[in-house]
């Protein structure tokens, strides 16, 4: 088992740990704090999957940077693990917001709060990065055309970030910070902890493991071209 597999597998198991101890052991919050308690359970995952998600895009953007400027193939594997990635964990992080919109707030989506659209519109990015890479011959002119997505696409991950800091509408503001802004207690960062470790662990294993099969991908398709070009 190579390190990717061996880092997915301990990414797994720690996530369903964490899932399991925010719906049986984590505390809950005060019942006058929102409209439904038992629904913010599903924050202990939401957020380590949103923070994972930013990770996967910073390796889009690494690697379609250094695609489009070095030709680096390793760092056009990295684009490939990275647009992967943060299709995975960032439709994780939609699924878990449309959970916690549509029993607190009684709809699944708000069109109307920056956040949840500068990351919803992040998630489409990977949809079109991925399924369009899938969809085409691979060129430099197709690989060209995805880099630049995953470049300037990046852009929206501070301002995501930034987002409830500015604008403030339906989702909620910081739960990890100093000072007064944090607002959760020691027993549930402690779940929150382990989830983001996880999440952490599951996107690093993901990348290496879809960047070896990328290599692998690469590999048989000279192979094919050079037999190809034999007969």
């Amino acid at each position: 088992m190579k390190w990717g597999e061996m880092l997915l597998l301990l990414g797994f198991t720690g996530i369903g740990s964490t899932l399991l101890l925010a719906l049986l052991w984590a505390p809950s919050v005060s019942l006058d704090a929102f409209e439904s308690p038992a629904a913010q359970r599903i924050f202990y995952w939401h957020v380590p999957a949103a923070w994972a998600a930013f990770i996967a895009f910073g390796a889009l953007f690494i690697g379609s940077a250094g695609w489009l400027f070095r030709r680096s193939e390793w760092a056009w594997r990295l684009h490939v693990a990275g647009s992967e990635a943060g299709l995975a964990t960032g439709l994780m992080t939609v699924w878990s917001g449309c959970v916690w919109g549509a029993a607190e707030w009684g709809t699944p989506w708000d069109w109307t709060d920056v956040r949840l659209n500068t990351f919803g519109l992040l998630t489409l990015l990977a949809v079109y990065v991925v399924l369009g890479r899938n969809s085409q011959p691979d060129g430099v002119e197709s690989r060209d055309t995805f880099a630049a997505f995953g470049l300037y696409g990046f852009v929206l991950v501070p301002v995501t970030y930034i987002a409830t800091r500015i604008w403030t509408i339906r989702h909620p503001g910081p739960v990890v910070a100093t000072g007064d802004e944090g607002s959760i207690n020691g027993d549930m960062g402690l779940v929150l902890l382990l989830g983001a470790i996880s999440f952490t662990v599951f996107i690093i294993g993901h990348m290496l493991t879809s960047m070896r099969l990328t290599a692998l991908e690469q590999r048989l398709s000279n192979l094919q071209g050079q037999h190809d070009g034999g007969i």
